[in-house]
């Protein structure tokens, strides 16, 4: 769950981290009195996507009586004129730094990450220092200053080491996968205020925290939602449309995200990224095929990717669900089948057994994934049936 940028420094704030004065603005409403003798204004869309500021989407004024043009001039870049503008007191900066905390997902621990400059594109323009964050012990300053130590002054070094220890504990109490602070702004009178925050927190931990907590992330989220989107999250499992050309189903982040590497490795891009929602029923493969005929029909796809992998459910009841959907009207476009399955979802019928019943359809059907892209290559790119081959 990604936060809107109010509700992520609201959340920076109950940890005593330090943001500028802001309040979110009433449709057409002017700067209000409280905040008329801000040195400066800053007025911001709160949207969920990042590059605001290269959207057009941020707005710097000095005089109280220039909203009325800043608020035109971002509203004309929404799409949506309904969309919340916070309204903040520009800082005197002196310096932009970068700093967050993520969860490395390939080493299954948090790491800190600092650059000596912040702005836009800073994660490819800047020299970040990246610092691991063991599990089994605490971090502290000193670890956080030897690092940084050569690219800040010390006096600022030491200061920016305090500041950054501060952040796991915030990501651990917080659940958040991510926590980045661009641009952490050093003030000319020498504070640190986070002057934006990206926050994403786990969805997977959401029952440990309120769930009536920060309701306009959620509203944004729930308006970012495509008509098919929502329609898959009623029926039991998460879908993120993508623009791409082949419709990808499968059930799993995981499986998902191999397939999607390996068309992306062979020229195309899937269309779909289909995942399972806590709490949701045990099965959705109906439910997942419905939505991938609706996508299937558009123009732009040009073939159907169903990857199933099965430790000990029946294999028997899967296939001949699948049959039942192909049978029941023409697809759209080609569709392609990978299948693997355990000793025990096999009782029923065997991985040879559903290949062949597939074939007898006219259906391509795989136990090696990387031959089923090979085949998709094959076919979309000549137009020519393929033979199906393990």
């Amino acid at each position: 769950m990604r936060l809107a940028e109010v509700e992520g420094k609201a959340l920076l704030r109950r940890h005593g981290m330090a943001v500028p004065e802001s309040l979110l603005l009433a449709p057409g409403e002017d700067v209000p009195e409280r905040a008329a003798g801000w040195p400066g204004f800053v007025l911001k869309a709160q949207i969920l996507e990042g590059g605001r500021g290269k959207a057009g989407l941020v707005r710097v004024f000095k005089h109280a009586a220039e909203i009325r043009d800043a608020r035109r001039l971002v509203l004309a870049n929404l799409e949506d004129a309904d969309t919340p503008l916070l309204l903040e007191e520009a800082m005197p900066i002196a310096r932009e730094i970068f700093v967050a905390v993520r969860l490395d997902g390939s080493r299954q621990r948090l790491e800190i990450l600092i650059a000596p400059q912040g702005g836009e594109n800073v994660e490819q323009l800047a020299k970040l220092v990246r610092i691991p964050i063991e599990t089994t012990a605490p971090t502290t300053p000193d670890t956080i200053y030897a690092a940084i130590a050569k690219q800040f002054p010390p006096d600022l070094a030491a200061r920016l080491a305090r500041y950054a220890a501060r952040l796991p504990d915030i990501a651990r109490a917080e659940d958040l996968e991510l926590l980045e602070i661009n641009p952490l702004a050093l003030t000319a009178d020498g504070r640190l205020i986070a002057c934006d925050a990206k926050v994403v927190r786990d969805d997977s931990a959401g029952f440990r925290h309120d769930p009536e907590e920060f309701p306009i992330s959620r509203a944004l989220a729930e308006r970012a939602l495509t008509p098919l989107e929502r329609s898959a999250r009623d029926l039991g499992f998460q879908l993120v449309e993508t623009s791409g050309d082949i419709v990808l189903v499968t059930s799993g982040a995981g499986l998902a995200m191999m397939m999607m590497d390996l068309l992306a490795d062979h020229g195309f891009r899937a269309a779909s990224f289909m995942d399972n929602l806590r709490g949701a029923p045990d099965e959705t493969m109906t439910e997942r095929l419905k939505i991938a005929r609706e996508l299937a029909a558009r123009r732009n796809i040009k073939a159907i990717v169903f990857q199933t992998v099965i430790a000990s459910r029946s294999l028997a009841e899967r296939i001949d669900a699948l049959i039942a959907w192909i049978s029941a009207e023409p697809l759209p476009k080609p569709l392609f089948v990978g299948i693997a399955a355990g000793h025990a979802a096999t009782r029923s019928m065997s991985t040879d057994e559903a290949i062949a019943k597939l074939r007898a359809l006219g259906v391509s059907a795989f136990t090696d994934p990387l031959a089923l892209v090979k085949a998709l290559v094959q076919a979309v790119g000549t137009g020519q049936p393929v033979r199906p081959t393990r």
